[in-house]
């Protein structure tokens, strides 16, 4: 598998409605290819407004910058004027956010696109994306920036 198909799109977005829902949390999801496109953006009933623009900022950042968000939180931490510049490149279409509820999603060692996450907590965010991408078959391993050896994902 090498590109995300509106099928595994629509089979994550389902899940992470569903999850959030058994939580009593209304959210929104967007699943993007790797090139940040939105292949599936949902808003649940009662999600807040903002909270697909936010999903799908998240969902971009995860898959253009190949790295969970919240791996990316330490650089940007450390780097906060590079961070802000990231979007106002020609070619940035969203913002990056480095936020929990980041999520790349990778299959067979190959990043195919991003998930992100909008409407709970960014611990809650964070723990449905994990759980349902770990559910659908998905690697949730990465290895830190400019450090060589295996991955870690504990960044």
């Amino acid at each position: 598998m090498s590109s995300l198909s509106l099928d595994a799109a629509d089979a994550i977005a389902d899940a992470v409605i569903e999850r959030a829902r058994a939580l009593g949390k209304a959210v929104s999801v967007a699943v993007v290819d790797a090139g940040g496109f939105p292949v599936t953006i949902r808003r649940s009933d009662g999600a807040r407004p903002l909270t697909p623009d936010i999903a799908r900022a998240k969902a971009y950042t995860a898959a253009v910058m190949q790295r969970p968000g919240k791996m990316l939180k330490k650089w940007q931490e450390s780097q906060p004027v590079f961070f802000s510049q990231l979007s106002q490149l020609p070619g940035a279409a969203m913002p990056i956010m480095a936020a929990d509820g980041s999520v790349t999603v990778k299959k067979d060692g190959v990043i195919i696109g991003g998930l992100g996450i909008a409407g709970g907590t960014a611990d809650e965010d964070q723990q449905i994306a994990d759980e349902i991408l770990e559910t659908l078959g998905y690697e949730l391993e990465f290895p830190a920036w400019g450090v060589p050896g295996k991955p870690t994902g504990k960044e």
